[in-house]
């Protein structure tokens, strides 16, 4: 009986620890002008989040933060989705991020982890890295790596998520 409750309590504790871990950590990042900005402001009205993280040397980071702006205008419109990309990159080449941005047009919030704080956070690992999260900001998803058309694999996943609403 008392193995049963250890057993019991094991399975209570690792099932909320999992919750926990599935929600957004709170970890204090930057805008592109430098202010501080906490990963607990990173919602959209109960719809779906994207968060993508990447760096300036990672070329298949661009590729598909190109090819989200690319749809992004119709993604919002149709789910009200909302991307963050977070740059890892360090403090030394933070500076290089903002006119990047500037260049490709990129329509959707960019933030800063020069620290890697929010990085290590989410156990990122490799890049790019991207997580999908619910209206309710759990990860409900999240892949390494990019591929062409991996963007719309992404986007099925968000319409899913609108639909069950």
């Amino acid at each position: 009986m008392k193995k049963l409750l250890i057993i019991l309590l094991m399975g209570v504790l690792s099932i909320s620890a999992f919750s926990q871990e599935a929600s957004l950590p709170k970890v204090a990042i930057k805008t592109l002008d430098g202010q501080s900005f906490s990963t607990s402001d990173i919602k959209n009205d109960g719809k779906p989040i994207i968060i993508s993280f990447w760096a300036l040397w990672c070329k298949p980071c661009q590729k598909e933060l190109d090819a989200f702006n690319e749809l992004y205008a119709e993604w919002q419109e149709e789910t009200g989705v909302k991307i963050y990309a977070i740059s890892i990159d360090d403090s030394r080449s933070t500076a290089r991020v903002a006119p990047l941005v500037k260049g490709k047009g990129w329509e959707f919030e960019v933030l800063l982890d020069p620290n890697g704080d929010f990085k290590r956070a989410m156990n990122v690992n490799m890049i790019p890295h991207t997580f999908l999260l619910d209206g309710n900001g759990k990860v409900v998803s999240q892949h390494t790596a990019y591929f062409d058309g991996a963007e719309l694999e992404l986007y099925e996943k968000v319409k899913k998520l609108v639909s069950k609403k």
